[in-house]
């Protein structure tokens, strides 16, 4: 905190956006979502719906591993394989899905941004932990029952959805969440980050549905088959509904564009001052040859220019 009296003082109490905003992935500190969400009347039902199915799905797979099958247990028998589904469904699918729509929540919206980055990441990194014991559970259970590993589309799809998210949260912390990302690589791998967390879910779900089926044809025999729709068939096939409308739902909301996060003032100012530059025909390599050469000349407003070394304190407080 600067002495008392004098331009430092005034400044402090009233500080300016960042001019660059490169630590931590954080567009500055003062979020201001600048609107209120459009549609929340309706997206306030579909969030609720979306928590009570997932909700519904982990307990209706806790239902059918406790009540129908062998219950849990981590002994290499049947016990041990049920803790696959319970937590590919609670972690791959429901937390999963909360991740994707974390950013969405108009109460976050005035959260700081590197805050959310966080939580996005948290959520992700619990999801993957539960997906990789999952498959801990069943190669350890094959193996102690002699049965051969990876032969089914199930295993290949999964496997690869589980290697997916793994590179999609690693290089997510990377370039997202570490300082050291420039902007224009951010702002260029964004739409592929987005894109992918969203083919991953679907191909997840997917995943689950093809699961829950090979394990009731597996389980369920004569004078119980699967082609009978006995009560456990019946039961699970009304969890892998739930599944695919809690997917829809989770897919709907993080595709419909007026419920993004509003942007933050700061990358309001850089994706102007991109616009400035593409359209006098600079590249990102041009501006970085200039922000080395004159810093300020990247920005024009007085106060900013004012408050340089003061952002630059701060920014070297955060690192």
């Amino acid at each position: 905190v600067p002495a008392a009296g004098g331009e430092a003082w005034r400044s402090w109490l009233r500080p300016p956006l960042p001019p660059r905003s490169l630590l931590w992935g954080c567009e500055g500190q003062l979020v201001t979502p600048g609107r209120a969400m459009e549609g929340y009347a309706l997206f306030l039902p579909l969030l609720s719906s979306a928590l009570l199915l997932g909700f519904l799905s982990v307990i209706f797979t806790l239902v059918w591993v406790l009540h129908y099958r062998e219950g849990l247990a981590w002994d290499g028998g049947a016990a041990e394989f049920n803790w696959h589904p319970v937590l590919m469904l609670t972690g791959f699918v429901f937390v999963q899905g909360i991740a994707i729509i974390v950013y969405r929540l108009p109460w976050t919206w005035k959260c700081s941004k590197v805050l959310m980055k966080l939580i996005h990441a948290g959520l992700n990194t619990i999801a993957l932990t539960l997906a990789i014991i999952s498959l801990v559970a069943v190669f350890d259970f094959h193996n102690t029952a002699k049965i051969p590993n990876m032969y089914s589309l199930h295993s290949w799809i999964g496997l690869i959805a589980v290697i997916l998210y793994s590179l999609q949260l690693v290089l997510g912390f990377v370039i997202f969440l570490l300082p050291f990302a420039p902007i224009y690589l951010r702002a260029m791998l964004m739409p592929i980050h987005v894109y992918s967390g969203l083919f991953i879910f679907g191909t997840v779900i997917a995943t689950v549905l093809m699961g829950i089926t090979e394990k009731l044809i597996f389980a369920l025999k004569a004078p119980a088959a699967y082609k009978d729709s006995p009560k456990e068939a019946v039961f699970v096939n009304s969890l892998g509904v739930l599944v695919v409308v809690f997917g829809g739902i989770i897919l709907w909301m993080a595709t419909r564009p007026h419920w993004k996060r509003p942007l933050e003032e700061s990358s309001k100012i850089q994706q102007k001052l991109r616009g400035n530059q593409e359209g006098s025909g600079e590249g990102p390599a041009l501006k970085d040859c200039k922000d080395t050469e004159n810093p300020e000349t990247e920005l024009n407003s007085e106060a900013r220019k004012r408050n340089l070394n003061l952002d630059d304190a701060g920014q070297r407080s955060t690192m």
